[in-house]
């Protein structure tokens, strides 16, 4: 969504002067009167980011009943009649664009950054807390880092952060691209609170950058080629990975799929993993990932376990999928001798039904040339 803002023109001059404080150039910025606020930076000769914020004013205000030392940034766009539809964030799928959520402190001259993977949709109405201790800190060290309780409310019944905390990084202007860049690659990396922190105060004394070093080296302090080392020792690691691997070369397979016209990766609990909108009608599909064998049986037939990890306590079908929690399946084949993956898929509903579930799908199945390999062709 787009909205019409009024009285916030010094919210945006403070957002595009910390632009230019920060050591960088605007090349252009939308303009007060609509939120989010777009915004094309110009670092250096080699860098320019797309920046996509949603800024709120952040106020110190004494409130009657609360704290004297609280300020608050106050979530809060459109009509309050509105606030009690879904607001999404604007998130660019390409990764090139970064989107922020920004409460912007005028009189402190401090912005507070939230974690949009959190915030995404929008908590309309909502205020966020921080003490006087936070901003003297800020202003102190021009970058300063803390967890919050994130807890359930009236209108949601549980907390946006599973471990009911989330991550606050509140920062100078000056420090404005070091925090877009630290935004940057934590939501690529969709890091959860406890990382997220680590990775911010790690970000305090140094400049986040696109270099030689990964994120994720410097946030477990293990060189890439130790990590590897790591995954290949411990049979789980391997198995998750190996499942992130396929869903990325899914991904990959997909797009160049002339019948697919967009593909999404969900990063959430539970299937499906990708969704795809094919051309033809426009249809949304719904894919689940697993990685198979070309050649699991003596005939030559390959096969593929299909259930989750683990199963819900006192319930033991709940390992299994049911049929309608996702549309089509695709197979990652890994060929013996080496070279790529190639992908096959089956609509759900054809697959076999468990034994002894009849509403859920079997573990193991046979992957045979009459498996389709294009997800068109699947569908009929």
């Amino acid at each position: 969504r787009v909205y019409r803002t009024s009285g916030r023109a010094d919210v945006h001059a403070f957002l595009t002067d910390a632009v230019r404080r920060a050591g960088a150039r605007v090349l252009y910025a939308s303009p007060h009167t609509r939120a989010p606020v777009y915004l094309g930076i110009e670092v250096s000769e080699t860098e320019r980011i797309g920046l996509l914020c949603y800024p709120f004013r952040c106020t110190g205000r004494a409130i009657r009943n609360r704290p004297a030392d609280e300020h608050r940034a106050q979530i809060r766009y459109g009509a309050e009649e509105t606030w009690v539809e879904e607001h999404p964030l604007g998130i660019d799928i390409a990764a090139v664009d970064v989107t922020a959520v920004l409460g912007v402190h005028v009189e402190a001259a401090i912005f507070i950054g939230l974690d949009p993977l959190l915030y995404d949709p929008l908590p309309m109405g909502i205020s966020i807390e921080f003490k006087s201790h936070h901003l003297q800190s800020t202003l102190q060290k021009s970058w300063h880092v803390w967890q919050r309780p994130n807890r359930a409310g009236l209108v949601r019944a549980t907390a946006r952060a599973e471990a009911g905390l989330e991550t606050v990084v509140a920062f100078t202007a000056e420090r404005l691209i070091d925090y877009i860049r630290l935004e940057r690659e934590a939501s690529s990396l969709a890091l959860d609170p406890l990382l997220r922190e680590r990775a911010a105060v790690a970000a305090a004394t140094r400049a986040t950058s696109l270099g030689t070093r990964h994120m994720l080296e410097d946030l477990f302090h293990v060189r890439s080629e130790e990590m590897l080392d790591i995954i290949s020792k411990r049979k789980r690691l391997q198995m998750a990975v190996r499942g992130g691997v396929a869903e990325h070369h899914l991904k990959g397979a997909l797009s160049r799929d002339p019948e697919v016209m967009h593909v999404e990766e969900i990063d959430t609990d539970g299937p499906p993993d990708v969704r795809a909108t094919l051309r033809r009608g426009g249809h949304v599909v719904g894919v689940e990932c697993k990685n198979g064998e070309e050649h699991g049986y003596a005939d030559g037939a390959g096969r593929v376990e299909v259930q989750k990890t683990r199963s819900s306590k006192g319930d033991p079908a709940s390992r299994y999928y049911r049929p309608d929690q996702f549309d089509v399946l695709a197979v990652c084949l890994w060929p013996q001798g080496g070279g790529p993956p190639r992908f096959v898929y089956r609509k759900s509903r054809d697959l076999a039904r468990h034994p002894q579930f009849p509403d859920r799908l079997a573990v193991m199945h046979r992957v045979t040339d009459a498996w389709p390999a294009s997800l068109a062709a699947a569908l009929g």
